[in-house]
């Protein structure tokens, strides 16, 4: 076995990438076929895996297959891990992207929404890890897993309650996964990015007034500067793998948030308070409030105030994104970042 760290040729190698039909995990798995890997991309919906499959082709000129799977559910992890294991001749490299992203205030919530977020974040993160895990400690050339956690998991962000708690349970795993395979010869990376210009936004869903929610989200995700562009997010999540690092924070924002939190938890969590002052009540617009509602049912809905003044600061670029990186057709919300 080629103990950690000795080699960074991913050359040859098996990929898994879970979450892998749109966005951030589709864009990660583009960039390992281009390295040479025989790339598997999982996700729910068989007609959105394969406009996938068909992306990665015409951008790399490499093929990739495709396994539908629920990350939720353990018995299809695991079937669908030894499925790809055997059709390629082992896994030596594994990322867990597979999420959903809710965007409300806690007075909007109730219990669901932390199981739901938990069991296809943080439960797919633990099913994908736990299958994989025999078959990478398998690996020739040393298996790679990669935990793709969020700024969220730094700091509990307003309006994304049960996203930081499970993407936070997403880091811890990464971490202590790291400590219990030092020396195995296999390597966890655990990836925290900020805003990126995936076009997630599409994907996530709303609740209170939901279409407020929709335009500072969509906004802040597309805004130059503080968001990052998705293709450079995937490169660096690759060449992290690549090199084995432990911990990888992407966007300057999201370095300086989770520097200031471990610095002085007290501020950072009050000034969180403020900011949540800002944002939109759980009350509000007729016909609106109180429904959770996919970003595509309220692209078009008429908006006001400042939400709609941030939306359309970062509206052109998020909007290409999701058109680039397979977001624009409703479907279940499999990717998380």
């Amino acid at each position: 076995m080629v103990g950690i760290g000795t080699k960074k040729d991913l050359s040859g190698q098996s990929a898994l990438v879970t979450g892998g039909s749109r966005g951030l995990g589709l864009l990660i798995a583009a960039r390992l076929a281009v390295r040479g890997c025989q790339v598997t991309i999982a996700a729910r919906d068989a007609a959105e895996l394969e406009r996938a499959a068909q992306w990665i082709e015409r951008h790399t000129k490499v093929p990739a297959s495709t396994q539908v799977c629920d990350v939720r559910d353990e018995t299809a992890v695991a079937e669908a891990v030894r499925r790809v294991a055997t059709d390629q001749n082992g896994l030596d490299l594994v990322v867990a992207n597979a999420g959903v992203i809710q965007v409300a205030p806690v007075d909007a919530l109730d219990a669901d929404a932390f199981h739901d977020a938990m069991s296809t974040i943080f439960d797919g993160a633990v099913h994908v890890s736990m299958a994989a895990l025999p078959h990478l400690r398998e690996s020739s050339a040393g298996g790679r897993l990669a935990l793709i956690g969020s700024v969220g998991a730094l700091l509990a962000v307003p309006h994304l309650l049960p996203y930081s708690c499970a993407k936070a349970a997403v880091g811890a795993l990464g971490e202590g996964l790291r400590s219990e395979l030092d020396g195995t010869g296999v390597s966890v990376t655990t990836v925290h990015p900020g805003l990126m210009r995936t076009g997630s936004h599409l994907q996530a869903e709303f609740g209170g007034q939901s279409s407020r929610e929709f335009a500072w989200f969509s906004g802040l995700a597309g805004a130059p500067v503080v968001s990052m562009d998705a293709e450079r997010a995937a490169e660096k999540v690759v060449r992290a793998l690549e090199r084995r690092r432990t911990r990888v924070v992407l966007t300057p924002a999201a370095h300086a948030a989770g520097l200031a939190h471990g610095v002085a938890p007290t501020v950072v969590t009050r000034l969180s308070g403020v900011a949540n002052r800002f944002l939109p009540d759980a009350g509000g617009a007729a016909g609106d409030a109180g429904r959770i509602r996919q970003g595509h049912a309220l692209k078009d809905v008429p908006r006001g105030g400042w939400p709609e003044k941030l939306r359309k600061l970062g509206s052109a670029l998020n909007d290409r994104a999701a058109r680039r990186y397979n977001q624009m057709t409703p479907g279940p919300p499999t990717s998380a970042t």
